[in-house]
Order: C-alpha cells, then sequence, then structure tokens
C-alpha cells in the first residue's frame, strides 16, 4: 500500500487551474491500494476562501476525494460551527486526537481508524498544534490538548487492534520530531511548516509537502521510500477549475488599482529571510495608515509578522484587489499599540524567536519606520533605531500591527492587548488604500541586518 500526501494548500485555491491539476493529479494517482490524506490548512487562507467563508474547500474535496483529513491553524479562521458545518459535509473522515471541546472530541470526528488498503490495515490518527486557540480562537472555546499523551493513547489503541502501519497526520511543525522521538509510530505526515521535508527520526518516517498544493507525497510504509509528484506537471481537473474561476469572477475582485514595473517576489525567502521588497511593502502601508490616523506626534513602527504574508505568484504589472488580499487574507483590523521603548527593543528581539511552526532560522518581523540588527551567534538584538534615532528605554513609540498579535501569545507575546489604542480598518483594506494612493514600489533599505545566519 502507499500513502498519498497533501497539506496546507492555502493560496492554491485562488488560482483555478493549480487547484484543479493538484485534483487532477490525485485522481491519475490514486487506485484501490493507495490511502489519500490531508493534514491541514486545505481550508483556508486565501482570497477565495476568505469570500467563500470555506465553502471552496468542498468542491476541491469532492473533486479529490480525500480519505483522511487532520485539522490545521487555519481550518478553525472562519470559526468553529463553519468548520463544524465544513466538517459534516466533507466527503472524507476527518481524525483529531488531541481537539475537544466541552469534553468532547471537537465535531464529532474520531481520535483514529483503522482502515484496510490492499493486504495491509494502516491505523492513522490526527493531531492539532495545541498553539492553535492563541490563532483562531481568542475565546479558548475549544481545548487542544498535548498532542504526546494524545499520541500515545492513539497508538496504544492502534497496536491493540494489531495494524500493520501506524500514521500520524499531523498538524504540529518542527514538533513532529519531538512526536516521533517520543511515540512508536511508523510515518508522520506532516504540515504546518511550508517548506518540504523527506527525513528519517528515531525509525519514523517524517515528510511534509510544503505549502500552497504544488507538491504531492507518496509514501510507502514499509520500505519508508518517498516519491515527490510535481503538481505541475499533472492533468487539469476541467470541472472543478470552471467552478473556481465562477468563484472568482462572482466575487468582483479584479479591479486594478496600482502597476509594478519591477516583480515583487513573494515566496518563503521573502516571507522569512529578512528584509523583503515584499515585507516593506506591506509594512510600509500599515505606518502609512497609523500616521494617516494620528499624525507623527509619536513614532510610529509598521510591523507585519512574517507568517502573515502569504506566498504566491509574485507581484508583476497591473495589480488587483484580489492580488492584495491575497498577501494577507486574514478578516483582521489593523491596530495601533503604544509601546515604551523597552517594550519595543522586546518586540524587536522576539522576531528572531522561531514559534513551533517555523526554521531555526527564520526572520518573523517586517518593518518600516524602524532598522535592526540581530546577531545569532549570541541571540541579541545589537541595534534598534527609528526614524534614524536609537530606541529609547524610556520613550514612547506606536506600532501598527494586525489585532492578531495583540491577542496570540504564539508571536511577539509583548504585544497585548492592553497596547491597543485604536484599531483601523481591515489589514487588506489598508494595503489597497496604500496602493491606490501611494503605488507599489518598495525598495530594500538596509532595516532588517542579520549577522551570524
Amino acid at each position: 500500500m502507499r500513502l498519498l500526501h497533501y497539506s496546507d494548500i492555502e493560496n492554491a485555491h485562488d488560482d483555478p487551474e493549480h487547484i484543479a491539476r493538484l485534483a487532477g493529479t490525485i485522481q491519475s494517482l490514486r487506485d484501490e491500494r493507495t490511502l489519500v490524506c490531508g493534514t491541514g490548512d486545505n481550508i483556508a487562507p486565501g482570497v477565495v476562501p476568505l469570500v467563500a467563508d470555506g465553502e471552496q474547500a468542498l468542491d476541491f474535496f469532492a473533486a479529490a476525494g480525500p480519505d483522511l483529513e487532520t485539522f490545521g491553524n487555519h481550518d478553525f479562521d472562519f470559526g468553529p460551527d463553519r468548520l463544524r458545518d465544513i466538517v459534516a459535509r466533507s466527503p472524507q473522515q476527518w481524525l483529531s486526537a488531541n481537539v475537544y471541546e466541552d469534553d468532547e472530541p471537537f465535531a464529532g470526528v474520531a481520535p483514529w481508524t483503522v482502515v484496510t488498503v490492499g493486504e495491509s490495515t494502516v491505523g492513522c490518527f490526527g493531531l492539532t498544534d495545541p498553539t492553535t486557540p492563541s490563532v483562531g480562537d481568542p475565546d479558548r472555546d475549544i481545548e487542544f490538548r498535548d498532542p504526546i499523551p494524545a499520541a500515545r493513547e492513539a497508538v496504544s489503541a492502534l497496536k491493540g487492534r494489531g495494524v500493520d502501519y501506524v500514521v500520524a497526520l499531523s498538524h504540529l511543525g518542527r514538533a513532529d520530531d519531538r512526536l516521533a522521538a517520543a511515540v512508536d509510530i511508523d510515518v508522520i505526515l506532516g504540515g504546518h511548516v511550508h517548506s518540504e521535508r523527506v527525513e528519517h527520526v528515531a525509525g519514523t518516517v517524517c515528510v511534509r509537502p510544503g505549502s500552497g498544493g504544488g507538491t504531492l507525497l507518496e509514501v510507502d510504509p514499509e520500505t519508508g521510500a518517498v516519491t515527490r509528484h510535481a503538481v505541475a506537471d499533472g492533468p487539469v481537473d476541467v470541472d472543478l477549475e470552471a467552478t473556481y474561476r465562477q468563484r472568482l469572477a462572482a466575487a468582483g475582485l479584479d479591479s486594478v488599482v496600482a502597476h509594478v514595473e519591477e516583480p515583487i517576489h513573494r515566496t518563503d525567502g521573502e516571507a522569512f529571510r529578512g528584509e523583503s521588497r515584499i515585507g516593506n511593502f506591506v509594512a510600509d502601508a500599515y505606518r502609512w495608515a497609523a500616521e494617516r490616523e494620528f499624525g507623527i506626534d509619536y513614532p510610529v513602527v509598521g510591523l507585519q509578522n512574517s507568517g502573515g504574508i502569504r506566498t504566491g505568484p509574485p507581484l508583476s504589472g497591473p495589480v488587483t484587489v484580489a492580488d492584495l488580499i491575497s498577501l494577507v487574507p486574514f478578516d483582521e483590523p489593523l491596530v495601533v499599540a503604544e509601546l515604551t521603548g523597552a517594550e519595543l527593543r522586546a518586540v524587536f528581539q522576539e522576531a528572531a524567536e522561531t514559534p513551533g511552526f517555523g526554521e531555526s532560522d527564520w526572520w518573523h518581523a517586517h518593518l518600516s519606520g524602524a532598522a535592526v540588527t540581530y546577531d545569532y551567534t549570541d541571540d541579541r538584538l545589537r541595534s534598534a533605531t527609528v526614524g534614524g534615532t536609537t530606541v529609547a528605554d524610556e520613550g514612547t513609540y506606536r506600532v501598527a500591527v494586525s489585532s492578531f498579535l495583540t491577542h496570540t501569545d504564539v508571536e511577539f507575546p509583548t504585544l497585548t492587548g492592553d497596547h491597543v489604542i485604536a484599531e483601523l480598518d481591515t489589514q487588506y483594506e489598508i494595503l489597497v488604500d496604500y496602493a491606490t494612493d501611494v503605488g507599489i514600489a518598495p525598495a530594500l533599505e538596509g532595516r532588517i541586518t542579520r549577522v551570524g545566519v
């Protein structure tokens, strides 16, 4: 038997041809000995997901026909009620061993299942990043339990059933290594981190297909062999492509708001490796919006968390409303937070602190109105200036940032709701306003210097 693995589709929902190739590739590869598994963030985020409230995922699921799925953090973007509805209407079986509500499995899903594929029995269970309440459920109505005890319980039950292989559907990110070391699992199908991975950890095959639906991974649990399938080379499901094109047309998001002469790339490198033109554009728009609201009585910094910038095709030529929504496709307002200089320096320091979904050398902030130097050799912020002046511990500074960062303790924990002094428009609305009024022509200016990387 073999496992066919996809994860973190996200912005692929905004590209009708690509999402149709992903479904078509799954269709072309599956047979009676194949188990098709998704490991989260396959409902959202994206422009079409935002407009459709996640409904488009049901179109994809119906076409691709996955067998099993677990929850990703962004699958909760539209709220628990909406996710329950999508789960109930999905063709695949959803699994989660660590997501609970009122001490019952969320949405009534099973923690684990046993599937017969060919002549093999496969025991599968699902796990979701336990920091997810900070991301999609600020009121913490849903309980995300420690994944290790949950995994041990599930594996014990599966081994008691005498399965041939144990497979974890994981949206834990880098914590997959801890899971592999702690629990006897044959294969971990991972997600959450957007880079591809094929490794063996403590005797466990650990894989991730990366984000954007660009790759399908085929795993043989008996031999540990992994085959990579490039979706760009796959066949197109023409009916699904037509359905997605109809959704885009109905959304009316094709208005051109600016033009870009030199393409502005938006890969993982631009998002997570320090200063980039795309990051500068977003942070500049935030600072512009805050200064428009308050003036410049206090120094203002624009800050965009790197994980909030979604990868995709470069901004090039005519830029539409949809293009800008796709950069930060979240229904989150921009807020203005007031911090002391000491707190601001702590926020800059936290840009180098990688949460569970990141690689160890990722940088997690894009800045406007500020410049920093960070030294990885001794994990220290060496310098920080705002408006060309060194940040003073007792000074007062304003930071324009997504409200998400003020109610999560996963990233930039120094920022809290207590710092917020104003709420502005939704992030992507500010990008549209800025592009319309100012244009899109960001440059690299030495805002972020990283030493010892």
